[in-house]
């Protein structure tokens, strides 16, 4: 079995500066001041991981209880404060990262919930809540529909994928350093592909389309017997 005690730790500090840089380019655009940015940078990249650690009930988040997880919000945010007019242009940037930390972080709330001993289908759920729980509260405060909500766009189904393989892997012992390279290439690849194409999925509602302009328009099911 693969031993990744700490290969897991290296992957959450890795998913947390992926998801930390996204909340200050975020706070950046907002035009929020540098606190702003620690703190959004720290909401979004802790959060899901705080959420993780509390539903396990391993005792104080690992946020809380190790000091090194405050690093990378902190370097998020000060890269982004003397770098962000260097790379404004790159409009995707966001995008980017916040795939990066999806990616990660699917991957370790998986491992996370298998190893504290939980079924395979609650461990899925687990990590997909990981890997999206501190984006929604990052869009939330910054006043954004969260991309979880968004239906032009594909949040959750690549977390599930990555969190789905993971889990797979680990129980049929062919999860190592390779393989998770793979499912978190797999997942990136997904989010920025689905971002780029503009992939969707259906609607709430079966007869309902959105329009090129946005705007939501019914489509009226001709009856069996009589008129339309």
């Amino acid at each position: 079995m693969f031993s990744f005690d700490l290969a897991l730790v290296w992957l959450d500090l890795a998913g947390v500066f992926f998801f930390a840089v996204s909340g200050s380019l975020l706070a950046a655009r907002k035009q929020f001041d540098i606190i702003g940015s620690i703190m959004l940078a720290s909401l979004v990249a802790l959060g899901g991981g705080v959420i993780r650690d509390i539903i396990i009930g391993t005792g104080v988040p690992a946020a809380f209880s190790n000091p090194v997880y405050v690093l990378p919000p902190l370097l998020a945010a000060a890269l982004v404060y003397f770098l962000f007019f260097s790379v404004q242009r790159f409009t995707s940037l966001l995008t980017l990262f916040d795939a990066g930390g999806l990616a990660l972080f699917c991957i370790t709330g998986t491992l996370k919930a298998l190893v504290a001993g939980m079924n395979p289908v609650a461990a899925v759920l687990l990590g997909v809540t990981t890997a999206v729980g501190g984006g929604v509260l990052r869009d939330i405060t910054a006043n954004e529909v969260p991309s979880l909500f968004n239906d032009r766009d594909l949040y959750a189904l690549p977390a599930f994928m990555g969190a789905a393989l993971t889990a797979w892997l680990w129980h049929s012992g062919n999860f190592n350093g390779t393989t998770a390279a793979f499912v978190a290439g797999g997942v990136f690849l997904f989010r920025v592909a689905a971002w780029h194409y503009g992939w969707r999925v259906p609607l709430a509602v079966r007869g309902w389309y959105r329009t090129p302009h946005g705007t939501k328009v019914r489509v009226r099911q001709r009856k069996k017997f009589g008129r339309s």
